[in-house]
């Protein structure tokens, strides 16, 4: 029976961001949630818990106040919960994350399968289920859609360019998985204070092996705009030349 960890984010929920009268984004009145991506982990993970048993532990990293993250995230089916926060951990960049995540799973949890999300909702970068697993030296399978164990292997189907790619890979292995591998449940009120009865283990920044400082800072976030020109643009040569010198002259293509 597979011990399983599921990796989730807390971010900002993206319904409560404002636009502010000169295009800045307004936090004022945010509030948070577990990333979209993360759920579908985390319902993978239970999942399968159901289907052959196991464990199934969730961890995350983040500021010490992101505690109502680990209340919803084990309202929908991990038995356990390792938190590792730090005042500093606001603005983590990806390898950083991935690196504190190794530390922690490495020293203090037995796993048998590693479920991230495809990436987190805020900054989407893809890049922490993949870093993980190097740092945790196993195999990563990537946008899984379909997941399945035979005994001590993973079955993954994952979506490329061309079609789906069916392959598989001994466990320890980590995956990362696309939102239309399942629907997430939603929690009832039992699991809510069932969730509160469940162990936690909180780590700091002390506990880790070495110091992580963020690395990214943010300057200033404005909303998308599109302003649409209404210029129409025939076949004919001079058409396509007045069509590139258009790109040119917006600073599209140089």
């Amino acid at each position: 029976m597979p011990n399983i960890v599921t990796c989730f984010k807390w971010v900002i929920d993206e319904a409560y961001i404002r636009t502010g009268s000169s295009g800045e984004l307004d936090f004022g009145s945010v509030d948070y949630k577990i990333s979209d991506y993360d759920r579908n982990a985390i319902e993978e993970a239970v999942r399968l818990k159901e289907e052959y048993g196991g464990s199934v532990f969730g961890i995350t990293a983040g500021l010490p106040n992101a505690t109502k993250g680990l209340k919803d995230a084990l309202s929908r089916g991990p038995e356990k919960a390792y938190f590792i926060n730090d005042d500093s951990f606001e603005n983590l960049e990806p390898s950083q994350t991935a690196a504190i995540l190794a530390d922690v799973i490495r020293s203090k949890i037995e796993y048998d399968l590693i479920i991230c999300g495809e990436g987190s909702s805020d900054l989407y970068t893809q890049q922490v289920g993949p870093r993980l697993a190097e740092r945790l030296g196993i195999p990563c399978i990537s946008f899984v859609q379909k997941l399945n164990i035979e005994g001590e292997q993973i079955i993954a189907e994952r979506k490329v360019e061309d079609g789906v790619e069916v392959t598989a890979a001994p466990m320890p292995v980590l995956v990362t998985v696309l939102p239309e591998i399942n629907s997430p449940r939603i929690p009832g009120v039992k699991d809510t204070l069932m969730a509160s009865k469940k162990e936690v283990v909180s780590i700091t920044k002390d506990d880790l092996a070495q110091t992580y400082e963020p690395a990214l800072q943010t300057t200033g976030m404005v909303a998308a705009s599109m302003e649409r020109h209404c210029v129409k643009f025939g076949a004919e040569p001079a058409d396509i030349t007045g069509f590139v010198e258009a790109l040119m002259k917006e600073g599209v293509i140089r």
